[in-house]
């Protein structure tokens, strides 16, 4: 017994440091041809193959064969039954054939056929659970000498590997076309839609600079698409495949921006219960799109300014510097030259976010592609509804043509989904778009027999909720428009029952 093991062990090992290799090479093909070239080799036989099942033809074929006829072999195909490799896979029993001209199951045909010679045969199935997906056999020794019992152990081994290896193949190969789908729906997502000189042109700037790590700054009116160029920017260059971390920086009050782009330490400030990993170092090695960099505080564009000038910074309440390769892209719907002038905004950090600046041009600038956009945006909402197809009648797109569209590219999209949901028929009306010569103005239901202060309310809360609806629910952004403290907007919400 103590020989059988000395004898055994070297083979074993060999075993395991094949197995290291089945869960970190996932070109299937090579792995099991390494697979079988091992079996070969260890087993010491003149020839070894693979042969997987067609569920749908049930027959096996060799992907993988060795010895002196590997070749020739390969262009035949075994019925399920058919033969020793049939009856394995049929049966899902191994079987140990000594002597092949004692054995009724032997069939000769593929033996004759290139002119080998064979003797004995060792065939075990390989199995995914209860289900047999292929067989690997042996044919003959070197020495001359039949295939022995003890070596059907060690051949099960061998198959074991084999059908792990299909099994981690398959799933990888799931995870990668999973991947490809999803990064295929999200570049459809966020996809550019436009024929237009001015969107083409943008376009062909921003793909100039994405294989670069310059900062580009992205201006453009609310609704234009500054994100989708940033995201074009980012998936076109050498950071494609790391993180695209965007940070809304007028969304958040100057407290909680600087502990979301920098992180902080545990009990670093009241309610820091726990140590939190900044935005920056989140995208480190990608990119951070900055949107609305012009409602940075004074403060923060301070520390802003140190990671575009050092790449680095520090959590809160840590004094350990950390470092980062990040890209900043940034964009806003207001004037920083102009902010610069009055003070408003830090000229030094202006001119590092402007070493390239790029333009999305307004809906209104780029006429000829509200048609196309129309009928993108129609087929979106069409599909993921699972309509039928919609149409725009004459009087739909001739109203879609004529409107300034002031929310750009955002509102026509809001517009078109609106129009899907509460359109009826096939052909979307004019009268299914919220759009039309009231738009601009307030469609009140003010009457007279009213007191002053019904029609007040009336008026106040069809102005907030408009409002509300062009800045997206942006309280600070609407509070700015109205010329309101952002406190007393809150109050009017709660007054009114506003839904947002």
């Amino acid at each position: 017994m103590k020989a059988r093991n000395k004898f055994l062990d070297p083979r074993l090992q060999f075993i395991s440091n094949i197995s290291s290799l089945v869960t970190s090479v996932f070109d299937l093909d090579h792995l099991l041809e390494m697979i079988i070239e091992s079996v070969t080799e260890v087993m010491k036989a003149r020839a070894s193959s693979l042969l997987l099942l067609d569920q749908k033809s049930n027959t096996l074929y060799f992907q993988v064969a060795t010895g002196e006829k590997s070749d020739d072999v390969k262009k035949f195909e075994v019925g399920l039954g058919e033969g020793i490799a049939g009856y394995v896979a049929k049966t899902g029993k191994p079987l140990l054939v000594e002597d092949v001209s004692k054995d009724t199951l032997w069939d000769k045909k593929i033996s004759e056929s290139i002119g080998f010679d064979t003797m004995s045969i060792a065939c075990v199935p390989m199995k995914i659970g209860d289900d047999v997906i292929g067989v690997v056999e042996i044919i003959d020794r070197e020495d001359g000498n039949p295939i022995r019992r003890e070596d059907m152990e060690m051949l099960e081994a061998f198959a074991g590997l084999a059908a792990l290896a299909i099994v981690k193949a398959k799933e990888y190969r799931k995870v990668i076309d999973e991947n490809t789908g999803l990064k295929s729906q999200l570049e459809m997502k966020y996809q550019i839609v436009g024929e237009s000189k001015e969107i083409h042109k943008v376009i062909a700037d921003a793909l100039k600079v994405a294989n670069s790590k310059t900062t580009v700054l992205i201006e453009g009116e609310s609704g234009t698409g500054k994100e989708l160029l940033a995201r074009l920017i980012h998936r076109s260059g050498q950071r494609r495949d790391l993180p695209f971390v965007i940070v809304n920086c007028g969304a958040l009050p100057e407290t909680l921006l600087e502990a979301e782009l920098f992180g902080h330490e545990k009990g670093s400030f009241t309610g820091a219960l726990y140590k939190k990993i900044g935005l920056f170092e989140t995208a480190d090695g990608g990119t951070i799109f900055l949107d609305e960099i012009g409602e940075m505080s004074q403060t923060m564009q301070v520390k802003l300014l140190r990671v575009l000038q050092e790449g680095t910074f520090n959590r809160i309440g840590s004094t350990m510097p950390i470092t980062v390769d990040v890209r900043v892209i940034s964009a806003t719907n207001k004037q920083l030259k102009k902010m610069t002038r009055e003070g408003r905004f830090r000229e030094d950090l202006f001119y590092r976010l402007n070493v390239i600046q790029l333009k999305m041009p307004a809906l209104r600038e780029r006429r000829e592609d509200l048609s196309v956009l129309a009928q993108y945006f129609l087929r979106k909402y069409t599909s993921e509804r699972g309509l039928r197809r919609l149409e725009f009648s004459a009087e739909a797109m001739k109203a879609i043509l004529s409107h300034d569209w002031p929310g750009n590219v955002r509102e026509l999209e809001n517009a078109i989904e609106r129009a899907v949901v509460m359109g009826d028929g096939e052909r979307i009306s004019a009268a299914d778009l919220p759009i039309g010569k009231s738009d601009s103005g307030l469609q009140s239901g003010v009457e007279v027999g009213m007191t002053l202060k019904e029609a007040q309310d009336i008026f106040k809360k069809e102005f907030l909720t408009k409002t509300l609806a062009y800045t997206h629910g942006n309280r600070k952004k609407a509070a700015d428009i109205m010329g309101i403290q952002r406190t007393y907007l809150s109050r009017l919400i709660s007054e009114f029952n506003l839904r947002l």
